[in-house]
């Protein structure tokens, strides 16, 4: 398929899932090669979820359609799934020399400019390209306001939106030496 038929079909599931009262005018699919792998809309009216955006639910569909395991992968089928080892790119800043590769050689095809929150999943997933219709201020007019989250995320912590402090730091870093001490850790 061509990247103008990608889009549309991105937009087709964003005007269902309106038509459907499903959630906001947000779809998207994800491809290989050209091929749809997985598709997702906005669903958070149907499910009062309200991470089942269109990206994070075409996400969770790649992975459960890639992965032969789904939606249990056990230690020894770890390597045979998007959960493989890759090596860290060349020049990288990571400071562990392999992850899995998730969604490497993938790409997802948007109706409107990812929220912070489907950018991040996106990020996570190793996504090769973002390609969208709308930006962010043509999602702002229609009453879905994104960018300021852009703009909080820039503050320091202490002037941001929502209050955020950081305490009881002991608790946490026991479960983090948990992690350390496992021998078998499987970094994604």
């Amino acid at each position: 398929m061509t990247h103008d038929e990608l889009i549309a079909e991105a937009c087709r599931l964003a005007r269902e899932s309106v038509e459907n009262s499903w959630g906001g005018p947000f779809g998207a699919v994800i491809t290989r090669d050209g091929e749809i792998v997985a598709r997702g809309q906005n669903r958070v009216l149907l499910t009062g979820d309200i991470t089942a955006h269109a990206e994070v639910e075409a996400i969770r569909k790649a992975s459960r359609v890639i992965n032969p395991y789904s939606p249990s992968i056990s230690p020894p089928n770890q390597n045979k799934s998007t959960l493989a080892f890759v090596s860290r790119p060349e020049g990288s800043p990571d400071p562990v020399p392999e992850r899995a590769r998730m969604l490497m050689g993938y790409e997802i095809f948007i109706s409107g400019a990812p929220c912070p929150m489907c950018m991040s999943a996106i990020y996570w997933a190793r996504i090769d390209a973002v390609y969208f219709a709308c930006d962010l201020e043509d999602t702002r007019k229609i009453g879905f306001d994104d960018a300021f989250q852009y703009e909080d995320f820039a503050l320091p912590l202490n002037q941001r939106r929502i209050k955020i402090m950081q305490f009881r730091q002991d608790l946490g870093l026991k479960a983090y030496q948990a992690w350390t001490d496992k021998k078998d850790r499987h970094f994604y």
